[in-house]
């Protein structure tokens, strides 16, 4: 096969606007965060990122997200499954029913569930009972992220699990295997790439969430105040540089955990192909 055959008609002309357009798109305006961040000098840029509000606004926003992506990952594989193997009345609502997130504005979503889980809220007020507090809490931020982070795991696992042949199944049990180990062996490292997608998708999603945690979190500073929030409040007060900064930590961090999601992904892939 000659080299030109090798490619696509037109390669060299799409890959140009693809450079062009992830450039644009992508690469410029990620870029402008340390470059904006660098005028402040290196003594004010490290005041900014080590100050006790930041650094609170970092691990709340970072632990929330990885707490939600974790329940995510858990719950979105049952969920998935169900949707695909069982047929039930009312499947086709459910299944609707878990774009939701994505059809609906952010604030709409953060306002509905302060309200569910306020104290005297539907939800809220049994829990308050049991002397467990929602809303205006670090939990409450936790349950906003689980809210919008949902959709990513169930839609990545989905198609996988409509391609997992029940042939396969039928024939380990067959040859003697149990539920436990058909589960285990079989289709957990089938679903387990696709599941490391889903969960960085909807751990991405949640580090830069902003209006469905805004009115349930309270934004009580050092308790639970987000890190999109505090670099909205730096804008507001006109610091750029501040907000830049804020935000160039946070993709920092959030590219070496995406990062190590992703390297774990290939590790484990290699060690299932062999």
């Amino acid at each position: 096969m000659s080299k030109s055959n090798r490619v696509l008609p037109g390669f060299r002309i799409t890959m140009a606007f693809t450079l062009l357009y992830l450039g644009l798109i992508v690469i410029v305006p990620l870029t402008t965060l340390p470059v904006e961040s660098i005028t402040m000098g290196w003594t004010a840029f490290h005041r900014t990122l080590t100050d006790p509000r930041v650094v609170a606004s970092y691990k709340l926003s970072l632990g929330a997200s990885f707490v939600a992506a974790i329940v995510n990952g858990v719950f979105g594989v049952l969920v998935a499954w169900v949707l695909v193997r069982y047929p039930f009345p009312g499947r086709r609502v459910i299944d609707a029913l878990i774009d939701l997130p994505f059809a609906l504005p952010t604030a709409v979503a953060g306002i509905t569930l302060t309200t569910l889980y306020a104290p005297n809220g539907w939800l809220g007020a049994p829990l308050a009972r049991h002397g467990l507090k929602v809303s205006f809490t670090p939990l409450g931020v936790t349950v906003a992220l689980i809210f919008i982070g949902l959709p990513f795991v169930v839609r990545t696992l989905q198609p996988v699990i409509e391609e997992l042949d029940l042939q396969v199944e039928e024939a380990a049990t067959s040859l003697g295997a149990n539920r436990w180990h058909i589960t285990t062996r079989i289709i957990l490292p089938y679903l387990y790439p696709a599941w490391i997608t889903g969960f960085a998708l909807s751990f991405a999603r949640a580090v830069g969430e902003y209006g469905s945690v805004v009115f349930i979190s309270g934004n009580m500073p050092m308790r639970t105040e987000i890190a999109p929030l505090l670099i909205i409040t730096k804008l507001l007060q006109y610091d750029y540089a501040g907000a830049t900064t804020i935000a160039f930590g946070l993709l920092v961090i959030s590219f070496v955990l995406l990062l190590a999601i992703n390297g774990l992904q290939h590790w484990t892939g290699r060690r299932l192909a062999h």
